[in-house]
């Protein structure tokens, strides 16, 4: 697909060595993500000196997992005429949902393994995450994808003209669904963090951050050009974002009952 665009992909090359956009840009926000949670974990009663072992466990496997996701669940009719390109990361392709299903399994082990406990683990995780994901959405700006259907006039109009020029695709300005899904995950980091800062009950800011964002990545996945059709008008994400919901829905009524419930029974000893 040709695309027309005043952004360049490539931010510099040093002989064979080639620079992108996209990879500067998602490891800027798993650095940014793992000096968050460095700096919150006192805030919970965690070993801060345990975040970077942490992050040599979630960063690789989150990565293994996006990609899984994306090749073999999201796009395998493509990649397995393509095969050459499973491994081209660099030219984008990570889901966030598998990231965040090949992440929360490895540490859930390795929490295990260290003797750590997993869900204020997992609220630390949460704002650092969705953080990361609002820098991470820029990545593809500039790799120029996941993109939305064609724009309105309207929009058109009030567009920045650099913000024009990068969403022309083959002539046609369209939906920049990376910055709607940036600016959502930017909202959602202030309500997550607020409710961590809160100390609500372990888990509960996990739950929250699952609702959050796929509350978002629902609507906005419903314009999206590059989707994974699951039956009928139905979205493969779509799909994933409403379990995940509903997951964490459950996650929240779960750890707030328990908190009251643990209470209850330590007020009657």
């Amino acid at each position: 697909m040709d695309v027309v665009a005043v952004i360049n992909p490539i931010l510099f090359q040093l002989g064979p060595i080639t620079i992108r956009w996209y990879g500067v840009i998602i490891v800027s926000a798993i650095m940014i993500a793992i000096w968050l949670g460095h700096r919150e974990a006192p805030h919970r009663g965690l070993d801060p000196e345990f975040v970077p072992d942490l992050g040599m466990v979630l960063v690789p496997t989150g990565i293994l997992g996006a990609r899984l996701y994306e090749v073999f669940f999201l796009q395998w009719p493509y990649y397995s005429q393509h095969p050459g390109e499973i491994l081209a990361i660099w030219n984008g392709g990570l889901a966030i949902h598998g990231a965040v299903l090949g992440a929360t399994i490895a540490g859930a082990i390795f929490m295990r393994i260290r003797k750590q406990p997993f869900w204020p683990w997992a609220d630390i995780v949460a704002p650092a995450l969705i953080l990361a994901q609002g820098i991470g959405r820029w990545g593809n700006f500039f790799n120029q994808e996941a993109y939305g259907s064609a724009a309105p006039q309207w929009l058109i109009e009030i567009m920045p003209g650099w913000l024009r020029e990068g969403m022309t695709i083959n002539g046609t300005v369209m939906h920049p669904t990376f910055l709607y899904e940036s600016v959502w995950n930017f909202l959602s980091f202030f309500v997550v963090y607020y409710f961590h800062r809160k100390k609500v009950p372990a888990g509960v800011v996990f739950g929250l951050y699952l609702v959050l964002y796929n509350a978002g990545r629902f609507m906005i996945e419903s314009i999206r050009e590059d989707s994974s059709f699951l039956f009928g008008w139905l979205r493969v994400a779509q799909l994933t974002a409403v379990l995940l919901m509903v997951l964490g829905v459950g996650l929240i009524a779960y750890h707030i009952r328990r908190q009251h419930k643990d209470e209850s029974h330590s007020a009657a000893q």
